[in-house]
């Protein structure tokens, strides 16, 4: 009662009154439930990790395997912090149904580790990549440049998104840049007000101090595996996880 009702100030009445059903001490109660309710602060970040959770240009089948996938992880997780699968875990058992939770709540952190989710360019391939990328498909640029007000040189990240076909510089100019290649350096004119850049740009970098401001590189994302291969040996260390711990078991769990 105690545990799936509030127990932390100011409304850890529960905790009292768990205590007064139990005849236990309700200070040692609320820290016992504040101990296991603890487990559920990690359930906001499965939105930030997993964003197919918030269901954005997720179809019905990916949606029901996002929901189970979840629901295992968030199980695992428990089983792993309560020290209890289907019989009491050692500690370097705990260690792998950890891992496993890791991996079903963040795929893609292996996925980074095997392909990088851009792929770079410098120099005059930048213009390259810019005039070849298909329609609508994003293109992050690197620009760096001495700062208005300071002078020291930092860099930002902008996102080009072309809507139509042509060269580099027309898809520049459809997003209100303007370049001017010298050697193996993409110098970045000063942006017009109304352009879409031109509070990000214009007002922090000078376009008129002796060091350029340029684009240093050119990303787009990498034709990758997908993420949820990782679901197939994570899902294998479980089922391990669960054969070893059966002969240990004092209720049978399946």
């Amino acid at each position: 009662f105690g545990i799936l009702a509030d127990d932390t100030p100011p409304v850890g009445l529960a905790a009292y009154a768990a205590a007064a059903i139990s005849r236990g001490d309700p200070i040692k109660t609320g820290l016992q439930g504040f101990g296991y309710d603890i487990r559920t602060a990690l359930l906001p970040f499965l939105f930030i990790f997993n964003t197919d959770l918030l269901l954005i240009d997720v179809g019905l089948a990916q949606a029901v395997m996002v929901f189970i996938v979840s629901l295992i992880a968030m199980l695992v997780f428990a089983a792993a912090t309560q020290g209890y699968f289907i019989a009491r875990s050692r500690i370097w058992e705990s260690g792998l149904l950890l891992l496993v939770a890791f991996t079903l709540f963040r795929p893609g952190f292996w996925l980074d580790m095997v392909e990088a989710p851009y792929r770079q360019v410098q120099g005059t391939a930048i213009l390259e990549t810019i005039g070849t990328v298909p329609i609508g498909e994003q293109v992050r640029l690197q620009v760096s440049g001495p700062d208005f007000d300071t002078g020291e040189v930092g860099s930002t990240t902008i996102v080009i998104n072309p809507s139509s076909a042509g060269d580099a510089n027309a898809r520049l100019s459809e997003a209100g840049l303007s370049v001017l290649p010298e050697k193996d350096v993409i110098r970045l004119d000063e942006p017009m007000a109304g352009t879409p850049f031109f509070e990000t740009l214009a007002n922090e970098y000078d376009f008129y101090a002796d060091e350029p401001v340029q684009i240093l590189s050119a990303q787009i994302e990498s034709n990758r595996l997908p993420k949820e291969i990782f679901f197939v040996p994570a899902l294998v260390l479980l089922g391990l996880v669960g054969l070893l711990q059966r002969g240990r078991a004092t209720q049978p769990a399946f």
